[in-house]
């Protein structure tokens, strides 16, 4: 292929982009009287929180339009998905919304135990929400700790991301690992809990409490910050639902859907929380939503660990869950169960199923397709950042260039979800 080709392709892609003429966009603000300037933020921008293009149409600092363009990530997860058998699909799909992999590895172990009618113990049950749960408050500190840095406070990267480090160090504890865990399995979760992780995670319960007081105390009476905050973007429910927003930018405009309230899922509905929700659906009610729902995913793991039920952490069927490692040297039959599996995977019953659960940013689905076969047909996932991405447009018209980048920061995209 020559040069000429390659540049001939990229100018077809571009111009591929729905743009209006520069004439018609002054028309249609101004009667073609004021200027207008186009501005490409990112792909690369810092701002963007991944690698995202961001089409802006400026008028002077205000911004009249914007235009989201994605396509840059070219992971492919939905069709590599679809080439591997079920338990292996499970290390990919966590590698989508990169910060919530845990409720990844949930929503499609959910669908395919729903497929299998598969039985998940009630240990296994808890064992998943309290990492539901930490994982949910360390992705809060990664979207507060870089929300920080786009509003100007570089402190909170670093007292955020302590945070964080604490949470991961769970993970690997619980797991081996601290990111991409592949901790959730079909059928319950790989291992259960060491020695000394209940005693680690209520000291972090303890203090989680604490700090997000103390980030508060920081944020909420600086009065910059106040000023970006409040009465900034603001979106009424209405609009996002027709958009269909959900999660903490949904609730931040009043309305109190939450999965786990209203379609309970993993014993969610032996727990003890409220839905924190705003008034106004600007970005304060958005930054204080998530600060609130931390509270509440403390009470939750506490609850969990208070009532963790005794029994098995995975379900017992040989067919489906690879068998403990001490009968392979005992048991013949578990041995070829074990080969079985690795070699051919499991097969589930054909049919059809989606199952959604409430992620960090709204509500994270998983539809799967089975044939009968040991892998799935069709996969498809509805990630709440790409479905979030649609309200920039709406919250941000007519506002200053600089409270577009705070409101994207409260937006709190994953272009890891968005891209698949």
């Amino acid at each position: 292929m020559t040069t000429t080709t390659i540049v001939s392709d990229y100018r077809k892609r571009e111009e591929s982009i729905d743009l209006a003429p520069i004439e018609q966009q002054l028309g249609e603000y101004h009667g073609g009287e004021q200027e207008l300037l186009t501005l490409n933020m990112g792909p690369h921008h810092p701002a963007t929180h991944g690698v995202l293009r961001l089409l802006t149409t400026l008028e002077g600092e205000v911004v009249r339009d914007v235009k989201p363009i994605i396509g840059y990530v070219h992971t492919g997860i939905e069709k590599t998905a679809e080439q591997k058998s079920y338990w292996k699909v499970i290390p990919v799909l966590e590698r989508m919304d990169y910060l919530a992999y845990y409720f990844n590895a949930q929503a499609f172990c959910g669908a395919v135990e729903t497929l299998l009618d598969l039985e998940v113990p009630k240990r296994a049950q808890y064992l998943r929400v309290i990492h539901l749960e930490l994982c949910r408050i360390m992705s809060h500190m990664v979207w507060l700790g870089t929300s920080g840095l786009d509003l100007g406070a570089m402190s909170m990267f670093w007292y955020c991301f302590r945070e964080r480090e604490t949470i991961l160090d769970l993970f690997e504890q619980s797991s081996g690992q601290r990111m991409h865990t592949r901790y959730i399995q079909v059928g319950g979760v790989i291992e259960d809990i060491p020695a000394g992780f209940e005693a680690n995670c209520r000291t972090f319960l303890k203090r989680m409490p604490k700090a997000a007081d103390d980030f508060q105390a920081l944020l909420s009476k600086n009065e910059i910050f106040l000023n970006r905050m409040r009465d900034v973007c603001p979106v009424d429910a209405e609009t996002l639902l027709s958009l269909g927003v959900t999660g903490p930018l949904l609730r931040a405009a009043g309305n109190p859907w939450d999965l786990r309230k209203a379609s309970p899922y993993s014993s969610y509905e032996d727990f003890e929380f409220n839905i924190p929700i705003g008034t106004k659906g600007d970005n304060w009610d958005r930054y204080a939503v998530r600060v609130a729902e931390v509270y509440e995913s403390c009470r939750i793991i506490e609850q969990a660990l208070d009532g963790l039920p005794e029994g098995p952490h995975i379900a017992d069927d040989r067919k489906v869950v690879l068998p403990p490692r001490h009968e392979l040297a005992t048991s013949m039959e578990a041995l070829i169960h074990h080969f079985k599996l690795v070699t051919e995977g499991f097969r589930v019953p054909p049919g059809e199923v989606y199952y959604p659960i409430e992620g960090p940013r709204g509500e994270y689905g998983v539809f799967v397709r089975s044939d009968g076969s040991s892998k799935p047909a069709r996969v498809h996932m509805r990630d709440p950042s790409f479905v979030n991405l649609q309200a920039v447009r709406p919250m941000v018209r007519d506002a200053y260039i600089a409270d577009f980048i705070a409101t994207l920061a409260m937006l709190d995209p994953i272009l890891g979800g968005i891209d698949r």
